[in-house]
């Protein structure tokens, strides 16, 4: 498979993008001193649409993941839980914040349980739309909740959407890669995955002492997923072209040996020079550019969200990789939009690294490469799984035989109920600014307008 430092294989065809965001999103508010800010997504929508990008895009409003769609990974007690907790209800609540780490890092506020729910709608809704085969690339960066475990939160993150996404895409690719480039370790998706052979994780991450504190080279998986996970630790202060020196060469080896049928990116901005709690030395320059390189294989792609502390720069960044996506240039002025004031006093779309010793040292990059892959040479076969099980998820007639009708049934099942063409006439076949399909999708007819959300 062939690909350059420029961008890979050549393009084929303009990529289909699906793009997921529910205007909701940026209400909700973790506390005054909490550095997670849920608004940022916002931003990055605003910069997206005054950017002009959604005359690349279907954008959709994704349902709102049900408990039971949730419960596909997490215990149901414990999505109870998020369920009923409420900031007036929290001395009733005592142990269960014990036993769900809920409390400092991860708070109980307003809405919990709606967030999370949108959280994991948009991610699961851009997996059936690759499943499906609608969209080359799908975004949600209401996404890619990454540390959140089976039964508990961690790390600001209560419900995994990235987990759940990955099972629905299983349901149709026969191995999934998730690569994560967030500054933390992505560690509730691999443990989740950590003994299946037909989901390999990959996180570059800080390593030392930092939060979550795992992700050592040596950790590569269980049974039958030993040397399914691979880990790239990090030291303080890695740049762009020492972040690129490993990230290519080491992602080109996995996607040879896996040969992935999909890749789930979570794009965490907490890499970028600049993060509050982040010790990298990035620019959107070096982290779209591990955007840009996966997109050159042509393989079906989904892009999420994670950490990210300076919402000015999740904004940037976000806008910059949705444009990757689209294969799009962006001006490096920043069009008006409502959150203008937060990107002065240059107002300019790309940042610059500081002037620090970068601690990856060529030798070290290069030690990390070489027993990575020794791990990957190992894996003497690619798992495979008979075609008939995957004919059974394909067969619509089947799902919609079996459909009960007296309730609301997945998109799946529900695109293929079509009325006829002939009973409708002309009034009644205008959409408006809405087109149903799995999702609410938002149609814009006036290209040179403005749409706030």
């Amino acid at each position: 498979m062939e690909s350059s430092s420029s961008g890979g294989v050549a393009e084929h065809s303009r990529r289909r993008v699906a793009y997921y965001y529910d205007a909701n999103i940026g209400n909700y508010y973790y506390g005054v001193e909490h550095v997670m800010k849920p608004n940022r997504i916002r931003m990055a929508h605003h910069l997206i649409l005054n950017y002009g990008m959604y005359r690349h895009l279907e954008i959709f409003r994704p349902f709102p993941a049900t408990i039971e769609e949730m419960s596909r990974f997490h215990n149901p007690g414990y999505l109870e839980f998020l369920k009923r907790a409420t900031p007036d209800n929290l001395n009733r609540l005592g142990g269960g914040m014990l036993k769900y780490n809920v409390g400092e890092d991860c708070p109980v506020f307003d809405g919990l349980f709606e967030f999370c729910q949108l959280s994991s709608g948009g991610s699961l809704a851009a997996a059936i739309k690759l499943n499906k085969k609608r969209a080359d690339i799908a975004i949600n960066w209401m996404g890619g909740l990454h540390h959140a475990k089976k039964g508990e939160a961690s790390g600001f993150c209560y419900t995994n959407d990235i987990v759940l996404g990955i099972l629905e895409l299983l349901k149709y690719h026969k191995r999934v890669l998730y690569v994560d480039i967030d500054v933390h370790h992505g560690d509730g998706v691999e443990e989740a995955f950590f003994t299946t052979d037909r989901v390999m994780t990959v996180s570059f991450h800080k390593f030392g002492d930092f939060f979550p504190g795992t992700g050592d080279i040596k950790t590569t998986g269980h049974g039958i997923g030993k040397n399914f996970a691979v880990n790239v630790p990090l030291k303080s202060n890695i740049n762009n072209k020492s972040y690129q020196s490993i990230f290519k060469p080491v992602m080109q080896r996995v996607i040879e040996r896996f040969e992935p049928a999909a890749i789930v990116l979570q794009c965490g901005a907490d890499s970028l020079n600049g993060d509050p709690l982040g010790r990298f030395n990035m620019t959107l320059e070096g982290h779209g550019e591990c955007v840009r390189f996966l997109r050159s294989f042509n393989i079906p792609m989904m892009l999420l969200g994670g950490g990210g502390y300076s919402p000015n720069n999740v904004a940037r960044c976000w806008a910059f990789e949705t444009a990757i996506a689209c294969g799009v240039e962006l001006s490096n002025d920043i069009p008006p939009n409502d959150f203008m004031e937060f990107f002065g006093p240059k107002y300019k779309l790309h940042i610059e690294a500081r002037r620090v010793e970068n601690q990856n040292s060529q030798s070290y990059l290069n030690k990390l490469k070489q027993e990575i892959f020794e791990n990957l040479n190992d894996l003497t076969f690619v798992p495979t799984i008979p075609e008939d099980a995957f004919q059974a998820f394909n067969d619509s007639t089947l799902m919609v035989d079996m459909a009960n009708p007296d309730i609301r049934h997945a998109p799946q099942v529900m695109d293929n109920v079509v009325a006829h063409p002939g009973e409708f006439y002309d009034a009644q076949n205008t959409a408006g600014m809405f087109r149903h399909e799995e999702n609410y999708a938002l149609n814009f007819p006036y290209p040179d307008h403005q749409y706030g959300f």
